[in-house]
């Protein structure tokens, strides 16, 4: 059931910041999520913490000041927005070797990185024909969107983005000895990630956008932006455009890629079932299954409940 567009706050975060006892931190964590009523996804791992929650005003500040109780987040920065209804279904707080992985183990970002790159100076930086700008996010995202200019490197996973790197350095400076590279991503910390890589790489001259695309979006207008297309985000909201508004792309539930409003016109598109990205990937028994779960969310919605990721007595 939809709630008025003033109740749902979300909040995207990341910091990276040496974490010990990390199983303390995450039950901690987990029970104020949960008694607050907060859903979304928060990772930790020894490097520090990324994710995005969603809730009331309220539960959302409790919880930001609880993570910003955490060693080295005190002047922890949050990306906000605004939905009509709740872009989570639970409420997940997890522990992995990286809280965002890039499978370096000797890239540690809060000890070299690029330097950030306010919003509003972010057109000046990319507009300049020297500057190197890439976007790092995976291929599925860029499809939706990014600046216009953008070197792809068309990766499925940020984990690929090393070797893609690595592989094409030469092609992609030119010859140049220490090239001026702009680098960016949805909230910030995979670019950050980046440029600590390409420092280690002996890069000098390296920048990131400081909170992500998702910060530009919010911040600059639209008339001046060099944005182009939507921004992907990993929650039922798909996509969002400038102001943080939902964008047109809807979720394919059988692969959970972005759809595009062309794509939807495509006869391999079934909603619920298939689209254009998997519509030869899956058997006729996963098609089946698809099937009744559509089936399913739409008598769930004809009688105002919710059915796709619903919790249910005794699941976590």
């Amino acid at each position: 059931m939809s709630t008025a567009q003033s109740d749902i706050r979300i909040a995207a975060l990341y910091r990276f910041t040496p974490f010990e006892d990390l199983e303390a931190l995450r039950d901690a964590l987990s029970a104020a999520c949960r008694a607050a009523g907060v859903k979304g996804t928060l990772l930790l791992a020894p490097e520090g913490i990324n994710g995005t929650i969603a809730g009331t005003d309220n539960a959302i500040e409790a919880i930001l000041a609880q993570i910003r109780s955490l060693p080295g987040c005190a002047d922890l920065e949050v990306k906000f927005a605004r939905a009509a209804e709740m872009p989570f279904h639970r409420m997940k707080v997890r522990i992995k070797r990286e809280i965002v992985t890039m499978g370096e183990p000797d890239i540690d970002p809060a000890r070299d990185v690029g330097d950030y790159v306010a919003p509003e100076d972010w057109n000046a930086l990319i507009s300049d024909p020297d500057t190197i700008l890439i976007d790092t996010r995976n291929d599925y995202e860029v499809a939706a969107g990014t600046f216009e200019n953008a070197i792809d490197p068309k990766t499925p996973s940020f984990r690929d983005f090393p070797a893609w790197f690595r592989e094409n350095r030469k092609a992609l400076l030119k010859g140049r000895d220490n090239p001026r590279v702009a680098m960016f991503c949805t909230g910030g910390i995979r670019c950050e990630k980046a440029t600590a890589l390409l420092k280690a790489e002996g890069l000098e001259d390296v920048f990131h956008l400081k909170g992500g695309i998702l910060k530009y979006l919010e911040t600059v207008d639209p008339a001046d932006s060099r944005w182009r297309g939507e921004c992907f985000v990993f929650d039922e909201r798909v996509t969002v455009t400038h102001g943080l508004e939902r964008g047109s792309h809807v979720l394919c539930r059988a692969c959970r890629m972005p759809v595009s409003e062309a794509d939807r016109t495509s006869p391999f598109y079934v909603e619920g079932i298939r689209c254009p990205a998997c519509h030869d990937t899956r058997t006729e028994a996963q098609r089946r299954g698809y099937a009744e779960r559509q089936r399913q969310s739409e008598l769930a919605a004809a009688r105002g409940e919710t059915h796709v990721g619903a919790e249910l007595p005794g699941h976590d």
